[in-house]
């Protein structure tokens, strides 16, 4: 019988199709299935954030910046905007995804469904997917049983990995300790019988950071001492610590405090997240930019931060809409004169987005 080729977390990226993980994917109607169901069942906390989001006052100023808008109407998805942080729009939160849930044979054995695990954090997934305008339309979690320490200690060593091996040349000393952390790992979750085994968790997500580049990956744990870790690919992924320093900890428990948190969500920003360092570039994947692009979500036009001064609309939305004025692609933005939170390439592009921006459009603080 031939020798399995030994398996290094330093050397050539891993794919995905040697993943021994079973993976289930959920579609666009699977997710629009849970949203549903998550609204006519909700979390009081969640409930409690929402409408304490929608008493805040937006500060406008000309920077771009994480923004979470409910201004008018009920509470559902398509009337909650969410500025992206790659391309600085307001779209609102009613966008659905595809999620990619791979998990140990076990589970599939015991004929056990993913759809629980998407749901237990779908508001968490719902914000991190309105975050992003462009390649999140996949969502990518490895399920896992590891307790607290342990996914603290996994996480860690993602970091380590990325840090100096992902698209890097790794120093031997530093491969040593790669390997070291991985062996230690491993033996660790195998004395513990955790499911999936530590070399086929590292595995799935190094192949998925390789060949998926995802904003973020979920690993989910289902042990009820345990909690979610999200790591993000690049800080300007991690939510903002003005919007989120006081989102729910997913625990049903009124009482409860980060100690008890079914999902690691980074209430303090950068403080509290777990971000890869990864090297971007070349063949290492297109490099992150923050972007100001028209509001119009089939617009391509971007607004430098030099691209000279912004014109405002005369009477808001709506009549600037009409006005017909065009501006310059790439020289002048039109903002939102009312709400002034959205900007525009041309009178024509905030007119064709004015069907969606009118649930959000009230007058300025």
């Amino acid at each position: 019988m031939p020798q399995r080729q030994r398996y290094s977390a330093t050397g050539k990226p891993p794919s995905l199709s040697s993943s021994e993980l079973v993976c289930k994917s959920l579609d666009h109607d699977a997710t629009d299935i849970l949203i549903d169901k998550w609204l006519e069942h909700r979390n009081d906390a969640y409930w409690d954030w929402f409408r304490g989001l929608r008493e805040r006052k937006h500060v406008v100023n000309g920077k771009i910046k994480q923004l979470l808008v409910w201004n008018k109407g009920e509470f559902v998805p398509e009337n909650v905007f969410c500025r992206t942080v790659d391309t600085g729009r307001l779209i609102p939160l009613d966008r659905t995804w595809t999620t990619h849930v791979y998990h140990h044979r076990s589970m599939m054995e015991r004929k056990l469904s993913m759809m629980p695990v998407v749901f237990t954090m779908l508001p968490e997934l719902m914000l991190l997917r309105g975050m992003h305008d462009t390649d999140s339309d996949d969502i990518w979690i490895i399920v896992t049983d590891m307790k607290r320490q342990e996914m603290d200690d996994v996480a860690e060593y993602f970091k380590l990995v990325c840090r100096y091996s992902f698209g890097r040349t790794c120093k031997p000393s530093m491969e040593q300790r790669i390997q070291y952390e991985h062996m230690r790992l491993t033996h660790t979750l195998h004395r513990q019988k955790r499911t999936p085994c530590f070399p086929q968790i590292d595995l799935t997500f190094r192949a998925i950071l390789h060949e998926k580049r995802p904003p973020f990956i979920v690993l989910f744990s289902h042990q009820t001492s345990s909690y979610s870790q999200i790591l993000f690919t690049h800080p300007l992924f991690v939510p903002s610590e003005e919007i989120f320093y006081d989102f729910p900890s997913g625990c049903p428990n009124p009482c409860c405090t980060d100690d008890c948190e079914m999902i690691r969500f980074p209430r303090r920003g950068l403080d509290g997240a777990a971000v890869l360092s990864i090297k971007r570039g070349g063949r290492n994947g297109k490099r992150i930019k923050e972007r100001e692009m028209c509001n119009w979500i089939d617009c391509e036009v971007c607004f430098n931060e030099d691209a000279g001064h912004t014109t405002e609309s005369s009477e808001g939305s709506q009549s600037g809409a009409d006005s017909g004025e065009t501006m310059p692609v790439g020289a002048k933005g039109l903002t939102c004169s009312k709400c002034k939170l959205v900007k525009y390439c041309s009178a024509d592009h905030q007119k064709k987005d004015f069907s969606e921006h009118r649930r959000l459009c009230t007058r300025a603080a």
